[in-house]
């Protein structure tokens, strides 16, 4: 136990350095992140993941080593959802480039606590309850048959209730004041657009905790795992939203990809009474199934270019 909770103070130590190295040294300034400058840090992170991962590997075995890793991968191929939406809500706005890296900062701040939060009532769940886990298998099943039908819709911020809910208690001002979330106008407090964009960002990642969180408690029921792959999955996401925000809409096969590990994760716990896939075969399957998107976008690129939404400006 005084082993396990050395580890855990180890890598929230670790986490809080490496954020307050990137804010504080590396993003002091707000600047636009270059394509160059976003691909350095996307490698970064996923050394920094595969190296953890063979720290576990060493330390706990080859199948929790496996487990993160196939973990890590679903959290991350999940996350490319993230991106569109980033994508359109900062359109929507018409948030400055140089803005962009501050918004996704504090909106993973708020993502980690969220994660931590699902995460513990998660496995909480399915250890109190087992058959809790038939449940979320279903709803996975379900979600990534649903994710085949479902359309490109437009970014709508003052219809999401946090938005709503937020506007009715704190006054917001209708044009941007810079890389500020609240400013004094006449002595009176305001928040600004950019704040929206942050509840609106910390919002979308709660949805997509919904689905993610039960696809990673699909492959392991280790806390510690399961947090660890999702903390290095999310670290990655801005990095990964800069090198890839202008190629993500040529993906149009992901999609297909992502329902069918959602749907496969979920065939895994509904019958993992009975038979229970190998964690090896599960993370091959996972590979197999985004390098197959991937290739097919390669090859068959979509004929007509996605439209982004409009540029707006939200009311006081």
């Amino acid at each position: 136990m005084i082993i396990n909770a050395y580890i855990w103070i180890g890598f929230i130590v670790f986490v809080l350095l490496m954020l307050t190295l990137d804010l504080g040294v590396f993003h002091r300034k707000s600047h636009e992140v270059k394509i160059k400058e976003a691909l350095t840090w996307s490698a970064v992170w996923i050394l920094l993941a595969l190296a953890f991962n063979y720290g576990i590997y060493l330390f706990m075995g080859k199948e929790k080593a496996l487990e993160f890793l196939a973990g890590y991968l679903i959290e991350k191929s999940l996350s490319v959802d993230n991106l569109f939406v980033f994508i359109m809500l900062f359109t929507f706005f018409d948030v400055k480039p140089k803005y962009q890296h501050k918004v996704l900062f504090w909106g993973i701040i708020g993502a980690l606590i969220l994660r931590a939060f699902f995460i513990l009532a998660g496995v909480a769940l399915i250890n109190q309850f087992h058959w809790v886990i038939y449940v979320f298998g279903a709803f996975l099943v379900y979600t990534g048959i649903k994710m085949l039908s479902h359309k490109d819709e437009s970014i709508e911020p003052d219809k999401n209730p946090l938005v709503k809910i937020f506007k009715r208690i704190f006054p917001v001002t209708g044009e941007m004041h810079g890389g500020k979330f609240f400013v004094k106008l006449n002595a009176k407090t305001f928040a600004t657009p950019l704040f929206i964009v942050l509840l609106v960002v910390e919002f979308t990642d709660l949805i997509f905790a919904v689905d993610s969180i039960p696809a990673i408690l699909a492959v392991s029921n280790d806390t510690f795992i399961i947090f660890t792959s999702n903390v290095f999955a999310i670290l990655g996401l801005r990095a990964l939203y800069f090198a890839l925000a202008g190629l993500t809409q040529y993906f149009h096969y992901l999609k297909y990809g992502l329902s069918a590990i959602l749907v496969f994760v979920g065939v895994k716990m509904v019958i993992v009474g009975f038979f229970k896939i190998p964690i090896a075969a599960s993370l091959l399957t996972i590979l197999g199934i985004l390098t197959i998107s991937i290739l097919l976008s390669v090859l068959f690129p979509a004929r007509v270019k996605p439209q982004l939404v409009t540029s707006k400006t939200t009311k006081r």
